[in-house]
Formats: structure tokens, C-alpha cells, sequence
């Protein structure tokens, strides 16, 4: 979960940085140690209970050359990055399998990483603040529509809450989870030549 949570938070700043936005790197946030991006109540929820957040990443969406496609793009990558990382540990899941070898822990490891980069990429694309996905519609939405975001944002964090212990974000969650894991499962097969 520390190596999801730093990719996600690292991405977010290099994107930023990439569009014209050194707030990040002049702090000392856009680095893939994960001591950078530490929560205190995060890490400690994360050690506890196997779910935790980092320290969002600054980011000044003012000093990007196009706001509206900075915002997008900044909100995008933390996801994003969740995915690529979790392909790339599909791919290092089963290598050894097409090499013909077997290691326990390795596996147990590369497994880790691909649920928690696709379940920390789906959760932060639903569309509540302050998650990403409420900062991708808001880029990709009307005015009025991005006026009424910001107008709940206050707001969102119980609602965020309340849908996290009722059970419904999981029921959102797992088959969105499920969907992508078979189909990046079927494209690492594929490269591999696995049945």
C-alpha cells in the first residue's frame, strides 16, 4: 500500500510539475521516497486497519499554462500511474511462470501490488471530493456543473465517509476492480504467451 500510495502522490506532481507547476519539487514532494509523503493519521490508520492516505501533494493549479487541461491531467495521473504499476506487476507475477520457476513470497508480493494499485486507482476516480475523480469532472464538466462540485465539496468528506461504512463503495468498487484486473490479467498473458 506505501509503494501505491507514493506512485499515486509522485505522479500528481511530476504531471503538475510537467505542466508548469513547481510547487511540489520546490517543497520536496516529487520524489518516490515515501518518508516524503507520509501521513501521521494516514500511516497510522494504514499500520492499524491495512488502509491509510499520504500527504496530498501541493500543487498550484494557477501557475498551470492551461488550467482546465492541467487540472484533468493532475487529477488523471495518480490513477493512472496505480494502473501502469499495477500492469507492470502482473507482468512480474507471472514471468516466472513462463520461466518455469516458482517463488511463494515473490508471488505473494507482485499480487499485493496489483490489488492495491487497482483498487487505490478505481477508489480515487469516483467522482466525490476530495478524491480525484471529482477534480476530472469538475475539469470536464459545464461551469454550472463544476460550480455545484464546489458548492458540496464542504460536505463530501462525510458523505465520503458515510458510503465507505455503509458498504456501498464497495459495491461500486469490486466489480469496477474485478473488470480491470481480467482484462490487464489477458493483455500480461498475452504478451507472455501464457494460456
Amino acid at each position: 500500500m506505501l509503494l501505491a500510495i507514493t506512485v499515486h502522490e509522485y505522479a500528481h506532481g511530476r504531471v503538475a510539475y510537467e505542466f508548469g507547476d513547481a510547487t511540489a519539487a520546490s517543497m520536496g514532494r516529487l520524489s518516490l521516497n515515501p518518508l516524503r509523503h507520509l501521513d501521521p493519521l494516514g500511516t497510522v490508520t494504514l499500520l492499524l486497519f491495512g488502509f491509510g492516505w499520504a500527504k496530498p501533494v501541493p500543487i498550484n493549479p494557477y501557475n498551470f499554462r492551461d488550467y482546465r487541461s492541467g487540472m484533468l491531467w493532475v487529477s488523471f495521473a495518480g490513477p493512472l500511474a496505480n494502473f501502469a504499476l499495477a500492469l507492470l506487476s502482473l507482468f512480474l507475477f507471472f514471468l516466472p511462470a513462463r520461466l518455469g520457476v516458482h517463488w511463494p513470497l515473490y508471488l505473494q508480493f507482485f499480487n499485493m501490488l496489483v490489488i492495491y494499485n487497482i483498487l487505490l486507482g478505481v477508489f480515487n476516480l469516483i467522482p466525490i471530493p476530495p478524491l480525484d475523480g471529482s477534480k476530472i469532472l469538475a475539469a470536464l464538466a459545464p461551469a454550472g456543473a463544476a460550480a455545484l462540485l464546489r458548492r458540496i465539496e464542504p460536505y463530501a468528506p462525510v458523505l465520503l465517509i458515510l458510503l465507505i461504512f455503509s458498504g456501498a463503495i464497495g459495491r461500486i468498487i469490486w466489480p469496477v476492480f474485478n473488470a480491470v484486473r481480467v482484462g490487464m490479467q489477458a493483455l500480461v498473458l498475452l504478451i507472455l504467451g501464457l494460456p
